[in-house]
């Protein structure tokens, strides 16, 4: 009997559709891998952050040329906040609005902005979704991530040689800076449109404003770059604004 029910238990599980993390970079439709393209092409849902007051957000901007009418779109509320117990239980219904699709065979490619490995939305929905149900298949497509975006557009390379590079979440880590600073060749600072101008003394002080670049909204039609941001103490940026700090410790 035991064995009868591990056989049926297997079976159940091939059953299970597959979830895909599929990135699709950070505004340039072009910037999608092959393999990305491909899979947003074969799966028979889309899923995606739904954007701010209900306007398409950048990930479904990136990929509206892929989706085809005979495929099923479906928005996820992410809340951009940083209360615990509320992001818990949007990932939690995110995660059982999709399930039912998995649980039938249907396959579903969840479309991230950037990498969904690196500071993504798509993390929590895949840790959460493992949790209630470990059986599930998940797989990742790699992808253009802010970072290397925002080094392209300066014409900048992000690193050479022997430089060491930080990346901070500046909105949880600007109190760390200093100590960054003392140690890091290359400083790339996420989040950073909210702590700006605690950022923009730190970098007065320590003489490094004409080393700092910030790359607002990179590879999308509305991109700014701003430099020499010593003429820059106040600035207005949205949430898709990278700074990178090129320290000079090692040229």
């Amino acid at each position: 009997m035991a064995v009868k029910l591990g056989v049926r238990s297997i079976l159940l599980r091939e059953k299970v559709g597959t979830l895909y993390g599929v990135s699709v970079g950070t505004g340039d439709p072009e910037l999608i891998t092959v393999k990305g393209q491909r899979l947003l092409q074969e799966v028979p849902i889309i899923a995606f952050p739904l954007g701010v007051n209900q306007k398409p957000g950048l990930a479904e901007k990136i990929i509206a040329r892929w989706i085809t009418p005979q495929q099923q779109k479906l928005p996820l509320y992410f809340p951009y906040l940083q209360d615990e117990g509320q992001l818990q239980q949007a990932w939690k219904e995110a995660a059982a609005t999709v399930w039912p699709y998995l649980d039938q065979g249907m396959d579903v490619a969840f479309a991230c902005e950037g990498d969904v490995s690196f500071y993504s939305t798509f993390t929590y929905l895949a840790q959460t979704l493992r949790e209630n149900h470990p059986h599930v298949t998940i797989q990742t497509i790699p992808g253009v991530s802010s970072p290397m975006a925002a080094a392209s557009m300066l014409g900048l390379p992000l690193t050479f040689r022997s430089q060491n590079l930080a990346i901070l979440p500046a909105l949880y880590n600007v109190d760390e800076l200093d100590q960054v600073l003392s140690w890091a060749d290359v400083i790339v600072l996420l989040k950073v449109s909210s702590v700006y101008s605690q950022v923009w003394q730190t970098l007065n002080r320590l003489n490094l404003l004409n080393h700092a670049f910030i790359v607002e909204r990179a590879t999308q039609p509305e991109e700014r770059i701003y430099q020499n941001l010593h003429h820059h103490p106040h600035l207005t940026l949205s949430y898709f604004s990278v700074m990178i700090i090129y320290s000079g410790k090692k040229e």
